[in-house]
């Protein structure tokens, strides 16, 4: 490509050889011309995982090979990968490390970089790699502007004047906002031709476009292990060829991840890809495919696993690795899974492997309380959790000891993220994904915080520097509240970091930051980095150690506004953890402003609670836990109280309840309570003092809430003791 410079990028890339490829105008192959003789002659590599080049083409990651004739180096990147050595037998030459990245510019592949042989004869580094990616997009830079391709999907649609920038950027907003397509809105909203809007997305993916066209017939070989349900959610289709040689249709071919699982699913050697709009693609979906409801889909499945499990002959073998995770059903059945349990509203999925040959039970936990899902067969289990460990790039070997990792899939259009913990048990694997949430900051006012919880607490977060603690077990809502009380206080005048672990929800002002401890950076790593960056408003994720809180309090009494969180039971408790891991009680005093506990209660089903008026008896308990001589501060006539229980309808699953809401408790820092810290009081005694003052414990907030019909006694006590 550039051989007039090839010296000084072989002097910067310390490599003997390099090989540049770009991607061919049909999208079938990526091409790479060099000077033979008196000619020039070119290298064609087709985008398939069985070469070095086509594999960074396909799967758009680069690599650094130690050594390239290493087979079982190559085997663990993918099955299928090879080196071709036949210019090495030609020449002479001998290849021995290599890196290969993609040349991309934004999200989409261009080419391909090919560095051989590092020149003191060692193997390429790290280092070695941040430079070629530097080099890598300074040629994709160059070969967009040589393409003429454009910077955003709809672009040329602005610069055709068939839509202003303003139009472009609201109908965005009216889409993310509709669960609808810009490409819907552009055609129904704006009349603009499907044609126009198709060249516009072929100048940007730089791939050939392809509309809905009736006569084409996508191949019924292709079609083979898939379903409706899982193209649709996907939004890709076969759409000619066959095993050895696909063409794709998709609506994002620079989405290297969607790319890899298709080839994975087809088992094709080749692909090819062409851009459509989702409403396109969709209109495909009904041709060579059986229909198929979206709440059959699972039941397909299951059917294809128990056909697969009478097949087999030998059920020790079938024990083993018979089904790999890279089978079509295999991959179906786990998006299938992670689809359904983000639909129902799970945040934790369980996968529970049974013993010998007993089905391996999934579960998952919606509004706090586990319910199972289905079974699966003994002779998958291993295939599901591997391929649940490839989503999350963990070793697939390594059965032996617990891995942590992330994965993240793209459910109707929204990416949804997913933090993954494998854990060897004596019946074999056992998988937890936590679904992360995804959604943006609520407003202080929905937490549902009483009414003179949320006045103290708002003003407490308003001050301009001290620290202010949300306490509670995992799963309790902390994040949620933290960044709901980081909404009410981020304005333009405030600078304000966040170091989290991870990063669940994101606000546009704060500079927000993933913590990674295993490379040393900690959550008081980050606070010491903060501290250099002209903070006014700080949050650390947790205070684990008694470096990050000494740092956080510190940090507090030089004019900063701290946030953090605390696994304890009550917010007095909170002190007490505190003051045991070495904080300097007199400094923590002067820095606490307060602490804010909290659980999360499952509420009664508002489509089928009952009300009903509770009799004396059980009205005197009820004032009774709450505590007698303050219960008329609730303000409660007796003659109008009604309370509500649990019934059950299809909307809640027949559970009665649906959906969880905070009960809090919230200690202020007043001058008496600083005192017993710096003293050393109890938690009693904290607590005693905090009660004087207007504290009411996580029980009596769950009071007041129950008499609003919120939700039962019965799941008040299932989450705090009185």
């Amino acid at each position: 490509m550039v051989p007039e410079i090839e010296p000084e990028l072989l002097t910067i890339l310390q490599a003997d050889r390099l090989t540049i490829y770009h991607r061919s105008k049909d999208d079938k192959e990526i091409v790479s011309h060099f000077q033979s003789g008196p000619g020039m002659r070119e290298i064609r590599v087709p985008l398939t995982p069985t070469s070095v080049a086509g594999y960074c083409a396909l799967s758009q990651r680069a690599l650094i090979l130690h050594d390239v004739y290493d087979k079982l180096e190559l085997k663990k990147i993918h099955e299928d990968l090879t080196f071709d050595s036949s210019f090495d037998l030609k020449s002479g030459y001998r290849t021995r490390s290599m890196m290969v990245l993609p040349i991309k510019y934004g999200d989409i592949m261009l080419g391909v970089m090919q560095v051989l042989n590092r020149i003191d004869g060692g193997i390429f580094t790290n280092e070695d790699l941040e430079r070629a990616h530097d080099v890598a997009g300074i040629m994709g830079k160059k070969f967009r502007y040589e393409l003429g391709g454009t910077t955003h999907p709809y672009e040329q649609l602005v610069k055709s004047n068939k839509i202003s920038a303003e139009q472009l950027q609201e109908l965005e907003q009216q889409a993310a906002a509709s669960n609808q397509t810009v490409s819907s809105l552009l055609v129904n909203e704006k009349n603009i031709a499907i044609a126009e809007i198709g060249a516009s997305l072929e100048m940007y993916y730089q791939v050939p476009f392809m509309p809905y066209l009736p006569e084409v017939e996508p191949p019924a070989e292709l079609f083979k292990n898939l379903n409706e349900a899982y193209l649709r959610n996907q939004c890709w289709i076969p759409i000619e060829g066959d095993r050895q040689n696909a063409v794709i249709l998709i609506d994002d071919p620079s989405d290297s991840n969607r790319i890899m699982e298709i080839q994975s699913v087809l088992g094709a050697q080749n692909l090819e890809f062409r851009v459509s709009t989702t409403e396109e693609i969709l209109k495909y979906l009904g041709i060579g495919l059986q229909t198929a409801e979206d709440p059959a889909a699972l039941d397909d499945l299951m059917g294809k696993l128990a056909e697969e499990v009478e097949e087999t002959d030998d059920a020790k073998d079938a024990l083993g690795d018979e089904a790999s995770e890279n089978e079509a059903t295999i991959i179906q059945l786990v998006n299938r899974l992670l689809s359904d349990a983000h639909a129902c509203g799970a945040s934790d999925i369980h996968i529970e492997p049974g013993k010998r040959q007993t089905p391996s039970v999934v579960r998952v936990r919606v509004d706090g309380v586990c319910r199972k899902m289905f079974d699966i067969p003994a002779t998958h289990i291993r295939a599901v959790v591997a391929r649940i460990k490839v989503m999350s790039s963990l070793d697939i070997s390594e059965r032996r000891k617990p891995q942590d990792g992330k994965c993240m899939l793209k459910i109707k259009g929204q990416v949804v993220e997913m933090r993954v913990a494998t854990v060897p048990t004596v019946n074999g694997e056992s998988v937890v994904l936590r679904i992360l949430a995804s959604a943006g900051a609520l407003p202080i006012d929905k937490l549902n915080l009483s009414k003179s919880t949320l006045q103290r607490t708002v003003d407490l977060v308003v001050r301009p520097h001290g620290v202010f603690l949300v306490v509670g077990p995992t799963g309790s809502g902390k994040t949620t509240t933290l960044h709901a009380i980081l909404g009410h206080i981020n304005t333009p005048e405030r600078k304000i970091w966040t170091a989290e672990d991870p990063v669940e929800i994101t606000q546009p002002g704060l500079q927000q930051v993933q913590v990674i401890p295993k490379i040393g950076f900690t959550f008081a790593a980050a606070l010491r980095s903060f501290l250099r960056a002209d903070p006014d408003v700080i949050l650390i994720g947790e205070m684990r150690d008694q470096e990050t809180a000494s740092i956080g309090i510190e940090a507090s009494l030089t004019g900063h506004l701290v946030f953090s969180t605390l696994h304890t039971n009550s917010a007095p408790e909170t002190i007490t953890r505190l003051l045991d891991l070495g904080i300097e009680p007199v400094n923590f005093a002067d820095a606490l402003l307060g602490v804010l506990a909290q659980r999360l209660v499952r509420t009664l089903c508002p489509d089928c609670k009952e009300e009903y008026v509770p009799d004396e008896e059980e009205f005197s308990k009820i004032a009774h836990a709450y505590d007698e001589n303050i219960f008329s501060e609730l303000e409660v006539k007796r003659e109008s109280v009604t309370l509500a229980k649990a019934v059950g309808c299809e909307k809640c699953g027949g559970s009665g309840y649906k959906g969880r809401t905070g009960i809090h408790e919230l200690l202020i820092a007043s001058e008496e309570l600083r005192r017993a810290i710096v003293i050393g009081a109890s938690v009693e005694e904290i607590k005693k003092i905090a009660m004087t003052e207007g504290m009411r414990t996580l029980f009596q907030d769950g009071i007041g809430k129950l008499l609003k019909g919120q939700i039962d006694m019965q799941q008040l006590r299932r989450v705090v003791a009185e």
